[in-house]
């Protein structure tokens, strides 16, 4: 049996299962005000990741409109700070 390195068997463990998803989730919400300014991310109230749906909650209208119409710029600053293929989709709520 081959060996290897406690650190690419925790990354093989973490991507096969799903943590995976949870681990990019908290990740989001520590660069979200740099992803999005400081703004935005007061005025989000939760962030969640969900079968490569991102999930963006707020209460103000405005905002919500704003962001439901940048959802394609969002998956893809989210996805260079994250990694490729991390969301497909952006659902604001």
């Amino acid at each position: 049996m081959g060996e290897m390195h406690f650190g690419d068997a925790m990354q093989a463990f973490i991507n096969k299962s799903r943590l995976k998803y949870g681990i990019q989730a908290h990740s989001l919400t520590d660069v979200w005000e740099q992803i999005m300014g400081k703004t935005v991310a007061r005025y989000t109230q939760r962030l969640f990741i969900k079968n490569k749906t991102l999930f963006i909650e707020t209460p103000i209208g405005p905002l919500r409109h704003e962001l439901m119409y940048q959802r394609p710029q969002i998956m893809k600053r989210v996805n260079e700070h994250l990694g490729e293929g991390t969301i497909e989709e952006v659902v604001v709520q």
